[in-house]
């Protein structure tokens, strides 16, 4: 073989002299003269006199009596005919090792008696295959290092690159090189002896009985890949051919063991992914695949809870550490270990969180998104206040009131909708006085939400309008006194009928609809559909409507108008999510489950949000303060944007409805004309969703009040945000905002959000 043979080889694989063949060591007096630069390191002597210590310790380790030791293990001949000399292509080293048996012998000895001399030779046996190298690379240098597996087969399609470098134990001069070339080599620079075979393109479905079986049956597989599919894929063939599946998760040090060696009919990744196969994770979107990387991943440390929706926004992947890589490593090699020889380790899933066990143990909050996703299926409509109430036959009786007509518009009024669904009335039938009180119940109150209760009064607005549509459709007038006693301001609508009902007013609109069929069938609809622009006769309606009871609606139509709106929309989201006393109030109103909306019938439902899988999987993200907060301290967070941002491309229009005054009489005055707007949409055959965060930010901008839940820089952020606003929308001074809301052309809801049972809502008394 001459000099130039030999660099010609591989990059990857070493070249091996034998030291007591002649031609060997001919090759290898070529190469020490023909190749620049060439690094010799020649330690053979020093290695047979650790040889011998490793043998015997307790035998005379003066350097004469070593030396003597080592001619005689000789017999005779040079240290320079002994052992064999590596040649690495890649950095020009030539390095004297000892023979394989005595190479290994001395480089595992500190590993005795914690694996005793039989097991090394147990483990030295094994074939592992390794998929995907950023954790997969720390195991396997793991492993070797351990002397847990003689044989490796490397997957992975990637190149090594600079960001890599923050985790991956590389240098500078690697980057570019395939990551399987880079371990390859690294591993052959610790144990020249290894067996090592490489999947240069990464795992693909049709290689993967080649990868666990090619060559002879893998022990033991180390999967590490990004590839959803893959991932499942690969434990589907492993099942099949027996072979266990160790996969280690940087975050929380999470571990997963699969023994598919003994469980032949376990369910891949411990069924976290229900009854999903390999087939029907082809082609999905990144967006798509949240849910099931959530269902595995499910207990994110805060920080890497808050990072996963950065993907793609602020960061370009998943966040990793050398720290979590190099636990990783060392977790995979132990559990390995253990396994291979045979150890009793069982499948599931286990965690060597250091940020639990070190120190501040209450600072790792877990975040349960599978959990939580497993239990909120879409629901079909809830039926309102417990229950449909039929219709009262006799609406009076000698000339008072029934309580059954009472109990009936009670039920109809209480259908209104409220900000967060909080439904914050109590009712009072007083008997001797014939007045419905509708009185304010603070404990559903969203103090950091709704800023002055001006959202509270337009609930109650609402209110006031379904109860007295509800009169008139049993012949009767509902005569509302707001604010009746200073004294109790709590009661904030005092409400007697007369038995004569409220003629209908005159109306310049196009169509003028009967309302009262359509408090039942009112509601919020997320639903997001095909891009429509309204039609001009339903926008003529709706703003006459609005215009005849003195307010005013604007709407917004255009491409141009809706793209920006949809971005201060997004934007008022995502600080209201980042800012913690209203964080605190937006999550305590949801309903994440079923059961919950039922114990807690109040609030919103997620399944009234229509969102995706995706979607809702990610949205279980935000539970957590801890979460946010991370987000907030980044600067992150402008996936939070994206769920109203689209709601808005989807619309036909956005409308923002003012009425004068900025009193609480106006915003509910504004309540009740907000009702019969909502309910003429309704009629029209059009979605309407509030969003109505923004207006309610900028109220705090202007209001003086001594506990400001904003920070100077959220103040700065609104300003700036209300100047864009203010380009859309005209909102002169004393103008109270009533509702922002998107309006579509969109299927019916999927569901709709519970209501408190009437029971809890309406007192009789005397």
């Amino acid at each position: 073989m001459t000099a130039t043979q030999i660099t010609d080889n591989s990059e990857w694989q070493p070249i091996h002299f034998d030291s007591t063949c002649a031609d060997d060591r001919a090759a290898v007096a070529a190469l020490r003269t023909s190749i620049p630069a060439i690094h010799v390191f020649d330690t053979i002597a020093e290695q047979l006199r650790e040889l011998l210590v490793t043998r015997d310790p307790a035998a005379d380790r003066t350097p004469r009596g070593l030396d003597r030791r080592v001619h005689a293990h000789l017999d005779g001949r040079p240290p320079d005919d002994h052992g064999e000399w590596i040649w690495y292509p890649w950095s020009r080293d030539l390095v004297h090792v000892l023979p394989e048996n005595e190479f290994r012998e001395v480089r595992t000895d500190r590993n005795r008696y914690l694996i005793t001399p039989a097991e090394q030779r147990v483990l030295a046996g094994k074939r592992i295959g390794v998929i995907g190298l950023s954790v997969g690379k720390a195991a396997a240098l793991t492993l070797a290092q351990e002397g847990v597996g003689g044989s490796f087969k490397l997957a992975d399609h990637d190149r090594l690159g600079l960001s890599n470098l923050n985790r991956l134990h590389a240098r500078v001069a690697d980057l570019g090189i395939e990551k399987t070339v880079v371990a390859a080599r690294q591993l052959f620079e610790l144990d020249p002896y290894l067996r090592i075979d490489l999947c240069r393109t990464g795992i693909r479905p049709d290689d993967i009985d080649e990868f666990l079986l090619g060559g002879g049956r893998l022990d033991l597989v180390v999967e590490e890949c990004d590839d959803l599919r893959a991932k499942v894929l690969i434990r589907e063939h492993a099942r099949l051919h027996g072979i266990p599946v160790l996969m280690q998760t940087s975050d929380r040090g999470l571990l997963d063991i699969e023994r598919f060696d003994l469980e032949p009919d376990r369910p891949v990744l411990h069924g976290l992914l229900g009854d999903t196969r390999a087939d029907d994770l082809r082609d999905l979107t990144a967006r798509d695949k949240i849910p099931h990387i959530l269902a595995i991943m499910n207990d994110l440390s805060p920080r890497a809870a808050a990072s996963l929706p950065e993907v793609g926004h602020t960061i370009g992947s998943w966040p990793q550490l050398a720290s979590g890589i190099t636990l990783g490593g060392a977790i995979i090699a132990d559990a390995a270990r253990r396994l291979l020889l045979g150890a009793p380790l069982q499948s599931g899933r286990y965690y060597v969180d250091p940020a639990h066990l070190v120190g501040n143990a209450g600072s790792t909050e877990a975040h349960s998104a599978a959990a939580a996703l497993a239990n909120t299926p879409s629901r079909a409509e809830t039926a309102p206040s417990g229950g449909v109430l039929i219709l009262p036959a006799e609406p009076t009786a000698r000339g008072r009131v029934t309580d059954a007509a009472i109990r009936w518009i009670a039920a109809m009024g209480t259908l209104a909708p409220s900000a967060h669904n909080a439904q914050p009335w109590a009712l009072i039938w007083r008997r001797a006085a014939e007045t419905l009180e509708c009185h304010h119940d603070p404990a559903r109150d969203l103090p950091a939400l709704d800023f002055e209760h001006t959202a509270t009064w337009v609930a109650f607005g609402a209110l006031l309008e379904n109860i007295a549509l509800a009169a008139t459709h049993l012949g009767l007038r509902a005569e509302p006194r707001p604010w009746p006693d200073p004294e109790a301001p709590n009661l904030v609508c005092a409400i007697t009928f007369g038995t004569a009902p409220t003629p209908l007013p005159e109306s310049t609109c196009l169509r003028q609809w009967n309302l009262f069929p359509y408090l039942t069938t009112r509601a919020t609809n997320r639903t997001r559909g095909i891009r429509r622009r309204l039609d001009e006769d339903v926008a003529e309606v709706l703003t006459a409507v609005c215009a005849e009871h003195g307010g005013h609606l604007q709407l917004l139509r255009t491409a141009p108008e809706l793209v920006e709106i949809g971005a201060l929309i997004g934007a008022g989201d995502r600080l209201s999510l980042l800012n913690r006393s209203m964080h605190h109030d937006l999550i305590d109103g949801y309903r994440w489950t079923p059961r919950e909306a039922q114990a807690r019938p109040y609030g919103i439902d997620l399944a009234t949000a229509e969102l995706t899988a995706s979607e809702r999987a990610a949205f279980t993200l935000i539970r957590e303060w801890p979460v946010m907060a991370h987000l907030a301290e980044i600067g992150g967070g402008r996936a939070l944007e994206d769920i109203s941002r689209e709601a808005v491309a989807s619309a036909a229009a956005v409308g923002l409805l003012t009425v004068p005054g900025a009193t609480r009489e106006s915003y509910l005055h504004g309540g009740r004309l907000m009702q019969r707007m909502w309910l003429t949409a309704t009629a029209e055959g059009i979605a309407l969703q509030p969003m109505t965060a923004l207006p309610y930010l900028f109220a705090r901008l202007d209001g003086d009040t001594g506990d400001d839940i904003l920070s100077t820089t959220e103040r700065h952020r609104l300003h700036d945000l209300r100047a864009r606003y203010r380009t859309l929308f005209a909102t002169p001074p004393a103008t109270a905002e009533i509702l922002l809301f998107r309006l579509a052309y969109t299927d019916q809801p999927s569901a709709r959000s519970v209501r408190l049972p009437l029971e809890q809502v309406l007192t009789f008394a005397r």
